[in-house]
């Protein structure tokens, strides 16, 4: 994918609604019944406030309006470590390398706020996804939606020389974060 068919940036004032309502179409997707997500959906709501403080990104495809993914990640009490709160993916754009263009972005604006390390409580069905991206799973954590449900609990070490800087200077992903 070239970097003029996918732009990340950061999310505008005024998407919270359409970026929670691409949460919520990603987390269905997986077959989630309408209990689980009338559960999930306070979880997977988007605020205008978290946008406003400039660490949610939107992915946007060929130039659409609409975006086609979200990553927004929060900063842990536990000094230099992030958790990457939201990353999701249009079902209808699965598969074109969005998921890991808006992980690099998210980790690299971890970085430019000094994280080191970012943490990821994964859907299940998102697990191997962040294996394959180096995360490595250091245990379970309780679900916020379903009593009994434990979910994957990854870690990911940032590298030293991650940032949005030394991430676009590098190619290595797609992000135009402006």
């Amino acid at each position: 994918m070239s970097a003029t068919e996918l732009v990340i940036r950061p999310a505008h004032a005024g998407e919270a609604s359409v970026l929670t309502e691409l949460c919520i179409r990603a987390k269905a997707h997986w077959g989630y019944d309408s209990q689980f997500m009338t559960a999930a959906t306070p979880l997977l709501r988007i605020r205008e406030d978290q946008i406003g403080a400039g660490n949610v990104l939107a992915a946007l495809r060929d130039a659409e309006p609409v975006p086609c993914g979200i990553a927004a990640i929060v900063p842990l009490r536990r000094p230099r470590w992030f958790e990457l709160s939201h990353l999701f993916v249009a079902p209808e754009s699965f598969g074109r390398g969005i998921g890991r263009a808006l992980f690099d972005a998210a980790v690299a604006l971890a970085a430019d706020q000094g994280a080191i390390h970012v943490s990821i409580l994964s859907d299940p069905h998102a697990a191997a996804f962040y294996e394959r991206l180096g995360a490595w799973r250091c245990g379970e954590a309780p679900s916020g939606v379903e009593r009994n449900r434990m979910l994957p609990l990854f870690e990911f070490a940032i590298p030293a020389h991650r940032s949005v800087a030394d991430c676009a200077a590098a190619g290595s992903s797609t992000t135009g974060l402006s």
